[in-house]
């Protein structure tokens, strides 16, 4: 063989080398980087040609796929769209959020665990699906929140203490994902702005992923270190009518200069009865912020966040550097922050016994043919209390409900366990009104958070429980008759 054929050769194989490398980068290192090209139409009308798996709430979808007479052959469709849009998310063309997001592989039937699906589809002739989710939400309460929270901003949470299963998130306003669904990119896109630039933040699940000053709810984490350091709900702590914040010329008072007690001394029952401020301030400095910082770390509270599989914001006791704001944080103020979903922990932690479970929003994944994949086994996520103080702290919470602040939250013929809470967040606003409470408080099986942003009126506890209460009660009483069957 010549040179000039030689060299041909060896500039041909080069070539072939080269045109194998490309190709096996293009295949293996390339391959999620082009599926997730917008540009990439192929990917696109193949995702779309097959019907998108189920959620399912209570045997019922909750979010669907139906056929189209367009180029990509399914939609996704979601039935009651803004209640439940906080669960499922959307699925766009481009984008995937919710349960639609977190489970987009078994949705849409790319699940390594679907490959024997796939291989008996194509022997069979069956048209391929996405497998399904089962999710925990019970359909009654969810519907019942929203209804409730429909002209309120804010959300609402209720969890299986003895589990940690979700059995409602709710975040209001709402938006309505179907209008998010569409196969016209620059019409949803348009509608995702619209719904992005709006002030009332629709798109924000205010549920998991916006903290909030927790107010007086956060005497329970108080009153919680208390009895850890031997404190008895009848024991009388200091209640004076003003209390001055350590090294610092502010007096603290309790709401309308209202007196706890005999204006001196009150017993921790009655104080948390009628969440009384100047009582927990002082407790709060005399335990410490050691014993403050690790009682919220019990209840989950940790600067962490977690996943349940939607990722939960932070929720933080602050650093809390000296005593003027130890005393504020005492009573749910200064840098304390908490999603309502952890205020639901916190109810859900005393109900169980002081055993706080890990919450969970997914109840199973199933194959097409409805074959369970998984099943989510209830985790311990640790221990906030023992016991005996957990029977104690659920004594003074049904006080609450039964004689004090929490009397809007009174289910006819089922002890409830309750607190309310009024914070303050920004100048010239009405404070946030919460309430955290379970029910029955006997026997708890559900547990409960409610959050309405700037609904706390004057900051009175009692009207911050007489605007997040009935909700709570509404919410308590709906799972409790679905489970007696009702």
């Amino acid at each position: 063989m010549n040179r000039p054929v030689r060299r041909v050769v060896v500039a041909v194989m080069i070539l072939f080398v080269a045109l194998l490398g490309n190709i096996t980068y293009v295949q293996f290192v390339q391959t999620g980087s082009l599926r997730a090209n917008p540009d990439n139409q192929r990917v696109v009308i193949a995702a779309y040609d097959h019907p998108r798996g189920l959620i399912i709430a209570d045997g019922t979808a909750i979010a669907t796929s139906v056929a189209t007479k367009d180029r990509l052959k399914y939609q996704r469709r979601y039935p009651e769209g803004p209640i439940f849009a906080p669960v499922t998310g959307f699925d766009s063309l481009y984008n995937a959020t919710g349960i639609d997001g977190v489970e987009d592989n078994l949705l849409a039937g790319t699940d390594s665990r679907l490959t024997l699906s796939k291989i008996s589809d194509i022997f069979t002739g069956r048209r391929p699906k996405g497998g399904n989710v089962v999710v925990t939400i019970s359909r009654r309460a969810q519907e019942t929140a929203y209804k409730a929270m429909a002209k309120q901003t804010g959300a609402v949470v209720a969890l299986d203490p003895r589990t940690g299963g979700i059995l409602a998130l709710v975040s209001t306003p709402s938006y309505d994902p179907n209008l998010l669904s569409g196969h016209d990119s620059s019409q949803t896109n348009k509608v995702y702005n619209a719904l992005d630039k709006r002030p009332t933040q629709p798109l924000l699940d205010r549920a998991i992923s916006q903290t909030y000053p927790p107010g007086s709810t956060f005497k329970t984490v108080v009153t919680a270190a208390a009895l850890k350091a031997g404190y008895t709900p009848q024991t009388r702590v200091p209640s004076p009518d003003g209390y001055q914040l350590p090294q610092s010329s502010h007096v603290l008072h309790n709401f309308g200069g209202e007196s706890c007690g005999d204006g001196k001394t009150d017993t921790l029952i009655d104080a948390l009865t009628i969440s009384c401020n100047t009582a927990y301030a002082g407790l709060g400095v005399k335990l410490g912020a050691k014993a403050l910082k690790a009682q919220a770390a019990a209840y989950g509270i940790n600067d962490r966040g977690f996943r349940m599989p939607l990722r939960v914001a932070a929720s933080s006791a602050g650093t809390i550097p000296n005593d003027a704001q130890l005393a504020e944080s005492s009573i749910g103020q200064q840098d304390v922050r908490i999603t309502p979903l952890q205020g639901a922990m916190i109810a859900a932690a005393v109900a169980n016994g002081g055993v706080l479970m890990k919450p969970y929003l997914i109840k199973q994944e199933q194959a097409p043919d409805l074959t369970v994949l998984s099943t989510t086994e209830p985790r311990v996520m640790g221990t906030a209390m023992s016991p005996a103080v957990a029977a104690d702290l659920t004594t003074m919470m049904q006080s609450v409900v039964d004689n004090g602040t929490g009397k809007p939250a009174r289910i006819p013929g089922v002890k409830v366990a309750g607190k309310t809470g009024t914070a303050d967040n920004a100048p010239g606003k009405a404070p946030h009104a919460w309430f955290i409470g379970f029910a029955p408080a006997d026997h708890p099986t559900v547990a409960v958070a409610v959050l309405i942003e700037h609904g706390g009126v004057n900051g009175n506890e009692t009207t911050g429980g007489e605007a997040a209460g009935p909700i709570a009660k509404a919410v308590m009483h709906a799972i409790l008759a679905q489970q007696a069957g009702h």
